[in-house]
């Protein structure tokens, strides 16, 4: 059985409902599976028909795996760079070579910790790699890194979707980050197909008719949040979930648009 939330919300003269449907049954994923029928086949195995303007949210996790984004530690020579940087933050020297491996710039250092600008442009811990919820090789530990190219990633599955299950959807890969002056965790997008990631609100009025100077909203990323609450962190095993009722956010787009020009970093 799939769970299913329901949000609505409702403005001057009219009201909105979405739901938000977690599929189950998608099981581990391994390198080389074939995730868009695996999804394709769990959601016609628990009678969930995708719809024109569904949004399909992915887990990171399980799109890295399936592309074989898994790492062996033993197989990392690090470098003297990374040496340094594990002996001034503790860290294993050879996961912070992987973490240089995927970097553009290594923002800030601290004990146990390592802020990142991967190369897609995102700064996060450690570059976004990860080594919970993957299978360890009984020889060493393994590390699991950010998709290649996670647009082109969602481009596929959705071209998938299309074809399998006749409906023109949207995809998006989220994955867990932090944030600077907030505790816990939130889901952010890393990558996108077919979906409006960011309107721009200014120039439109305000409630009382104050036009808006600045406002820009970040829809990959709220919508990203969201499915996060039922996909969960630990042992839920929900990675899938589709997004219902945001039709109007379907359209052309492009991920990097949610990255801020480092001209305009002011916290560098």
């Amino acid at each position: 059985m799939s769970d299913l939330g329901t949000a609505s919300t409702v403005g001057p003269g009219t009201s909105a409902r979405a739901e938000l449907i977690a599929v189950s049954g998608i099981g581990l994923i391994g390198a080389g599976d074939d995730l868009g029928q695996i999804i394709c086949d769990a959601l016609e195995a628990q009678g969930i028909p995708l719809h024109d303007g569904d949004i399909v949210v992915i887990a990171q996790k399980i799109v890295s795996k399936a592309e074989g984004r898994q790492v062996r530690l033993a197989d990392v020579a690090p470098s003297p760079r990374a040496l340094e940087l594990a002996a001034t933050t503790g860290k294993d020297a050879r996961l912070v070579e992987l973490i240089l491996s995927e970097s553009t710039d290594i923002v800030r250092v601290a004990r146990h910790l390592i802020i990142a600008r991967h190369r897609l442009g995102i700064v996060l811990a450690n570059a976004g790699i990860d080594q919970s919820n993957i299978d360890h090789e009984p020889d060493g530990e393994m590390a699991l890194l950010l998709p290649a190219d996670p647009s082109a990633s969602c481009a596929g599955l959705r071209n998938r979707f299309r074809d399998h299950m006749g409906a023109e959807v949207a995809v998006l890969i989220n994955d867990s980050v932090g944030r600077p002056w907030r505790m816990g965790t939130v889901g952010l997008a890393i990558g996108s197909a077919g979906l409006t990631v960011l309107t721009d609100l200014r120039g439109q009025a305000d409630l009382f008719g104050r036009t808006m100077q600045s406002s820009m909203s970040a829809i990959a990323d709220q919508i990203a949040a969201m499915a996060s609450l039922l996909q969960g962190e630990c042992d839920e095993g929900q990675p899938v979930v589709i997004c219902r009722g945001f039709s109007g956010y379907l359209g052309p787009g492009n991920i990097d648009a949610l990255i801020r020009p480092a001209s305009e970093d002011l916290f560098q």
